[in-house]
Protein backbone atom coordinates (compact mmCIF):
# COMPACT_ATOMS: atom_id res chain seq x y z
CA UNK A 1 0.00 0.00 0.00
CA UNK A 2 3.04 2.24 0.72
CA UNK A 3 4.48 1.29 -2.69
CA UNK A 4 0.83 2.34 -4.41
CA UNK A 5 0.99 5.53 -2.40
CA UNK A 6 4.33 6.47 -3.20
CA UNK A 7 4.87 5.85 -6.86
CA UNK A 8 1.39 5.90 -8.26
CA UNK A 9 0.27 9.35 -9.06
CA UNK A 10 -3.16 10.74 -8.21
CA UNK A 11 -6.03 11.54 -9.96
CA UNK A 12 -6.57 14.44 -11.64
CA UNK A 13 -9.67 16.21 -9.78
CA UNK A 14 -11.29 19.19 -10.79
CA UNK A 15 -13.37 20.37 -7.71
CA UNK A 16 -13.96 24.53 -8.99
CA UNK A 17 -16.37 22.92 -11.66
CA UNK A 18 -19.90 22.50 -11.13
CA UNK A 19 -20.66 19.01 -9.89
CA UNK A 20 -21.27 16.12 -11.89
CA UNK A 21 -21.74 12.43 -10.68
CA UNK A 22 -22.53 9.22 -13.07
CA UNK A 23 -25.01 6.82 -11.70
CA UNK A 24 -24.22 3.63 -12.12
CA UNK A 25 -25.75 1.21 -9.49
CA UNK A 26 -28.74 1.05 -7.47
CA UNK A 27 -29.29 0.29 -4.12
CA UNK A 28 -32.41 0.25 -2.04
CA UNK A 29 -33.61 0.45 1.46
CA UNK A 30 -36.87 -0.04 2.98
CA UNK A 31 -36.48 3.25 4.81
CA UNK A 32 -34.94 5.46 2.94
CA UNK A 33 -36.01 4.18 -1.04
CA UNK A 34 -34.06 4.19 -4.06
CA UNK A 35 -29.52 4.93 -3.21
CA UNK A 36 -28.03 6.07 -6.42
CA UNK A 37 -24.50 5.03 -6.48
CA UNK A 38 -21.66 6.18 -8.53
CA UNK A 39 -18.57 8.68 -8.57
CA UNK A 40 -18.46 12.63 -8.16
CA UNK A 41 -17.17 13.21 -11.34
CA UNK A 42 -15.96 16.82 -10.80
CA UNK A 43 -16.67 19.86 -8.51
CA UNK A 44 -18.15 19.26 -4.48
CA UNK A 45 -21.21 17.75 -3.96
CA UNK A 46 -23.29 18.72 -0.15
CA UNK A 47 -26.22 17.52 1.40
CA UNK A 48 -29.45 19.37 0.49
CA UNK A 49 -27.99 20.57 -2.79
CA UNK A 50 -30.30 21.10 -5.62
CA UNK A 51 -29.37 19.51 -8.49
CA UNK A 52 -30.91 18.37 -12.36
CA UNK A 53 -31.14 14.84 -13.18
CA UNK A 54 -30.18 14.22 -17.06
CA UNK A 55 -29.53 11.19 -19.23
CA UNK A 56 -27.11 10.93 -22.47
CA UNK A 57 -30.07 8.54 -24.13
CA UNK A 58 -33.05 11.73 -23.67
CA UNK A 59 -31.09 14.74 -23.47
CA UNK A 60 -34.42 16.81 -23.32
CA UNK A 61 -35.49 15.42 -20.61
CA UNK A 62 -34.57 17.00 -17.12
CA UNK A 63 -36.05 16.95 -13.74
CA UNK A 64 -35.48 18.80 -10.76
CA UNK A 65 -34.31 17.40 -7.45
CA UNK A 66 -33.00 17.80 -4.16
CA UNK A 67 -30.12 15.50 -2.21
CA UNK A 68 -31.43 14.32 0.84
CA UNK A 69 -27.96 12.78 2.36
CA UNK A 70 -24.51 11.58 0.80
CA UNK A 71 -22.70 9.18 2.12
CA UNK A 72 -19.26 7.34 1.12
CA UNK A 73 -17.45 4.45 1.65
CA UNK A 74 -15.54 2.83 4.25
CA UNK A 75 -15.38 -0.62 4.17
CA UNK A 76 -18.54 -2.42 3.82
CA UNK A 77 -20.22 0.39 5.71
CA UNK A 78 -21.86 3.88 4.11
CA UNK A 79 -20.98 6.66 6.47
CA UNK A 80 -22.78 10.07 6.16
CA UNK A 81 -20.48 13.34 5.34
CA UNK A 82 -21.54 16.51 4.81
CA UNK A 83 -20.12 17.09 0.93
CA UNK A 84 -18.12 15.09 -1.06
CA UNK A 85 -15.35 15.87 -3.74
CA UNK A 86 -14.42 14.65 -7.44
CA UNK A 87 -13.23 11.37 -7.34
CA UNK A 88 -15.01 10.10 -4.42
CA UNK A 89 -17.55 7.22 -4.89
CA UNK A 90 -21.08 8.05 -3.08
CA UNK A 91 -24.12 7.20 -2.73
CA UNK A 92 -27.21 9.50 -2.85
CA UNK A 93 -30.67 9.19 -1.44
CA UNK A 94 -33.60 11.31 -1.46
CA UNK A 95 -34.21 10.89 -5.30
CA UNK A 96 -37.24 8.14 -5.72
CA UNK A 97 -37.09 7.81 -9.77
CA UNK A 98 -33.03 8.03 -10.41
CA UNK A 99 -31.69 4.90 -12.56
CA UNK A 100 -28.80 3.90 -13.59
CA UNK A 101 -27.14 5.98 -16.40
CA UNK A 102 -28.91 9.27 -14.79
CA UNK A 103 -26.54 11.96 -14.76
CA UNK A 104 -26.96 14.38 -11.47
CA UNK A 105 -25.65 17.48 -12.57
CA UNK A 106 -25.18 21.26 -11.05
CA UNK A 107 -28.06 23.59 -11.94
CA UNK A 108 -25.40 25.99 -13.34
CA UNK A 109 -24.18 23.43 -16.26
CA UNK A 110 -26.94 20.12 -16.34
CA UNK A 111 -24.44 18.28 -18.92
CA UNK A 112 -24.89 14.74 -19.08
CA UNK A 113 -22.09 12.07 -18.87
CA UNK A 114 -21.93 9.14 -21.40
CA UNK A 115 -23.11 5.47 -20.49
CA UNK A 116 -23.60 1.76 -21.74
CA UNK A 117 -27.83 2.19 -22.73
CA UNK A 118 -29.02 -0.45 -20.86
CA UNK A 119 -29.71 -3.46 -22.56
CA UNK A 120 -33.75 -4.70 -22.74
CA UNK A 121 -34.71 -7.77 -21.81
CA UNK A 122 -34.86 -10.96 -24.64
CA UNK A 123 -36.44 -13.81 -22.71
CA UNK A 124 -39.06 -14.01 -20.32
CA UNK A 125 -40.79 -17.10 -17.59
CA UNK A 126 -43.60 -17.27 -15.46
CA UNK A 127 -43.38 -17.47 -11.66
CA UNK A 128 -45.85 -18.93 -10.24
CA UNK A 129 -47.40 -20.61 -6.34
CA UNK A 130 -46.23 -24.56 -6.31
CA UNK A 131 -49.19 -26.32 -6.49
CA UNK A 132 -47.47 -28.92 -6.86
CA UNK A 133 -47.74 -32.38 -3.86
CA UNK A 134 -44.85 -31.03 -2.52
CA UNK A 135 -45.89 -27.57 -1.77
CA UNK A 136 -44.57 -26.09 1.51
CA UNK A 137 -41.97 -28.48 1.99
CA UNK A 138 -39.00 -26.87 0.92
CA UNK A 139 -39.86 -22.78 1.63
CA UNK A 140 -41.55 -20.52 4.40
CA UNK A 141 -43.00 -18.02 1.45
CA UNK A 142 -45.26 -19.60 -0.17
CA UNK A 143 -48.04 -17.30 -1.56
CA UNK A 144 -48.52 -15.74 -4.46
CA UNK A 145 -48.65 -12.08 -2.36
CA UNK A 146 -45.44 -12.82 -0.95
CA UNK A 147 -43.77 -13.62 -4.47
CA UNK A 148 -45.48 -10.62 -5.90
CA UNK A 149 -43.63 -8.27 -3.51
CA UNK A 150 -39.96 -9.92 -3.46
CA UNK A 151 -40.32 -10.05 -7.28
CA UNK A 152 -41.53 -5.98 -7.30
CA UNK A 153 -38.83 -5.08 -4.68
CA UNK A 154 -36.36 -6.69 -6.82
CA UNK A 155 -37.02 -4.11 -9.90
CA UNK A 156 -36.00 -1.38 -6.98
CA UNK A 157 -32.52 -2.61 -7.47
CA UNK A 158 -32.49 -4.38 -11.26
CA UNK A 159 -33.04 -1.86 -14.10
CA UNK A 160 -33.24 -4.34 -16.89
CA UNK A 161 -35.67 -6.99 -15.24
CA UNK A 162 -39.26 -6.67 -16.12
CA UNK A 163 -42.41 -7.87 -13.99
CA UNK A 164 -45.75 -7.83 -15.26
CA UNK A 165 -49.02 -9.40 -14.12
CA UNK A 166 -50.79 -12.55 -16.16
CA UNK A 167 -54.20 -13.28 -16.07
CA UNK A 168 -53.45 -15.27 -13.18
CA UNK A 169 -53.34 -14.31 -9.63
CA UNK A 170 -50.93 -17.03 -8.42
CA UNK A 171 -48.52 -16.31 -11.98
CA UNK A 172 -46.36 -13.41 -12.76
CA UNK A 173 -44.53 -13.09 -16.19
CA UNK A 174 -41.01 -12.13 -15.81
CA UNK A 175 -38.84 -10.69 -18.50
CA UNK A 176 -34.93 -10.64 -18.43
CA UNK A 177 -31.64 -10.28 -20.32
CA UNK A 178 -30.69 -14.08 -20.89
CA UNK A 179 -31.09 -17.48 -18.73
CA UNK A 180 -28.03 -16.25 -16.36
CA UNK A 181 -30.32 -13.24 -15.63
CA UNK A 182 -33.11 -15.10 -14.45
CA UNK A 183 -31.99 -18.07 -12.97
CA UNK A 184 -29.44 -16.12 -10.50
CA UNK A 185 -32.67 -14.39 -9.77
CA UNK A 186 -34.74 -17.67 -8.66
CA UNK A 187 -31.34 -18.80 -6.78
CA UNK A 188 -31.26 -15.95 -4.72
CA UNK A 189 -35.40 -16.30 -4.27
CA UNK A 190 -35.12 -19.72 -3.16
CA UNK A 191 -31.88 -19.01 -0.66
CA UNK A 192 -34.25 -16.38 1.27
CA UNK A 193 -36.82 -18.56 1.57
CA UNK A 194 -39.31 -18.33 -1.38
CA UNK A 195 -40.47 -21.78 -3.08
CA UNK A 196 -41.94 -21.05 -6.32
CA UNK A 197 -42.24 -23.24 -9.71
CA UNK A 198 -41.51 -21.75 -13.35
CA UNK A 199 -42.04 -22.44 -16.72
CA UNK A 200 -39.66 -22.86 -19.32
CA UNK A 201 -38.18 -19.81 -20.56
CA UNK A 202 -38.94 -18.04 -23.86
CA UNK A 203 -37.47 -15.68 -26.16
CA UNK A 204 -39.39 -12.16 -26.91
CA UNK A 205 -40.28 -11.44 -30.38
CA UNK A 206 -41.07 -8.23 -32.21
CA UNK A 207 -42.32 -7.04 -34.94
CA UNK A 208 -40.18 -4.55 -36.42
CA UNK A 209 -41.68 -2.92 -40.44
CA UNK A 210 -43.90 -5.31 -40.41
CA UNK A 211 -41.76 -8.62 -39.51
CA UNK A 212 -41.45 -11.01 -37.07
CA UNK A 213 -37.80 -10.64 -35.73
CA UNK A 214 -36.13 -12.65 -32.89
CA UNK A 215 -33.27 -11.82 -30.68
CA UNK A 216 -29.49 -13.08 -32.16
CA UNK A 217 -26.61 -13.51 -29.54
CA UNK A 218 -22.72 -13.36 -30.92
CA UNK A 219 -21.51 -16.52 -29.28
CA UNK A 220 -17.71 -17.06 -28.74
CA UNK A 221 -16.24 -20.41 -27.95
CA UNK A 222 -12.38 -21.50 -27.02
CA UNK A 223 -12.85 -25.58 -27.25
CA UNK A 224 -9.37 -28.13 -27.61
CA UNK A 225 -9.42 -28.97 -31.35
CA UNK A 226 -10.83 -32.66 -30.94
CA UNK A 227 -13.93 -31.25 -30.23
CA UNK A 228 -14.44 -28.38 -32.71
CA UNK A 229 -16.87 -30.92 -35.02
CA UNK A 230 -19.23 -31.53 -32.18
CA UNK A 231 -19.79 -28.04 -30.97
CA UNK A 232 -20.22 -26.77 -34.93
CA UNK A 233 -22.32 -29.44 -35.76
CA UNK A 234 -24.61 -29.40 -32.42
CA UNK A 235 -24.87 -25.48 -32.94
CA UNK A 236 -25.61 -25.82 -36.71
CA UNK A 237 -28.67 -27.56 -36.11
CA UNK A 238 -29.40 -24.44 -33.65
CA UNK A 239 -29.55 -22.16 -36.91
CA UNK A 240 -25.99 -20.62 -35.92
CA UNK A 241 -23.90 -19.63 -38.48
CA UNK A 242 -20.24 -19.72 -37.68
CA UNK A 243 -18.58 -16.16 -38.93
CA UNK A 244 -15.08 -16.52 -37.39
CA UNK A 245 -12.79 -19.24 -37.03
CA UNK A 246 -9.54 -18.29 -35.37
CA UNK A 247 -6.62 -20.92 -36.08
CA UNK A 248 -6.01 -23.07 -33.32
CA UNK A 249 -3.07 -22.58 -30.95
CA UNK A 250 -2.07 -24.50 -27.88
CA UNK A 251 -4.06 -27.57 -28.70
CA UNK A 252 -7.27 -24.87 -28.61
CA UNK A 253 -9.10 -22.94 -31.40
CA UNK A 254 -12.09 -20.15 -30.68
CA UNK A 255 -15.28 -20.16 -32.75
CA UNK A 256 -17.63 -17.08 -33.13
CA UNK A 257 -21.07 -17.56 -34.18
CA UNK A 258 -24.30 -15.36 -34.86
CA UNK A 259 -27.01 -17.17 -33.53
CA UNK A 260 -31.23 -16.91 -32.35
CA UNK A 261 -30.97 -16.57 -28.87
CA UNK A 262 -33.69 -19.40 -28.37
CA UNK A 263 -30.72 -21.51 -30.01
CA UNK A 264 -28.67 -21.72 -26.95
CA UNK A 265 -31.75 -22.24 -24.62
CA UNK A 266 -30.65 -25.17 -23.08
CA UNK A 267 -27.34 -25.85 -24.55
CA UNK A 268 -24.76 -24.86 -21.94
CA UNK A 269 -24.96 -28.28 -19.86
CA UNK A 270 -25.03 -30.18 -23.41
CA UNK A 271 -21.64 -28.41 -24.31
CA UNK A 272 -20.58 -28.66 -21.07
CA UNK A 273 -21.11 -32.68 -21.41
CA UNK A 274 -19.55 -32.97 -25.45
CA UNK A 275 -16.34 -30.54 -24.48
CA UNK A 276 -15.95 -32.69 -21.59
CA UNK A 277 -16.04 -29.76 -19.60
CA UNK A 278 -13.32 -27.99 -21.26
CA UNK A 279 -15.26 -25.65 -23.58
CA UNK A 280 -15.89 -21.74 -22.50
CA UNK A 281 -18.94 -20.42 -23.97
CA UNK A 282 -19.77 -16.77 -24.01
CA UNK A 283 -22.34 -14.87 -25.03
CA UNK A 284 -23.94 -11.13 -25.46
CA UNK A 285 -26.79 -9.61 -27.17
CA UNK A 286 -26.21 -8.65 -30.90
CA UNK A 287 -29.80 -7.08 -32.41
CA UNK A 288 -33.27 -8.61 -33.04
CA UNK A 289 -33.52 -9.95 -37.02
CA UNK A 290 -36.36 -11.23 -38.78
CA UNK A 291 -37.03 -14.82 -37.31
CA UNK A 292 -35.34 -17.87 -38.30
Amino acid sequence: FDTIMEYIPGPVSDEESPFQLLISTIDYNDYIGRIGVGKVERGIISEGDTAIIVNAVKPDEKKKVKISQVYEFEGLNRVPVDKARAGSIVAITGIEDINIGDTLASTDDPTPLDFVKISEPTLSMNFSVNDSPFAGREGKYVTSRQIRQRLFRELQTDVSLRVAETTSTDSFKISGRGELHLSVLIENMIREGYELQVSKPEVLVKEIDGKKCEPMERVTIDVSNDFVGSVIEKLGRRKAELTTMQEPSGGYARLEFKMPARGLIGYRSEFLTDTKGEGILNSVFDSYEKFK
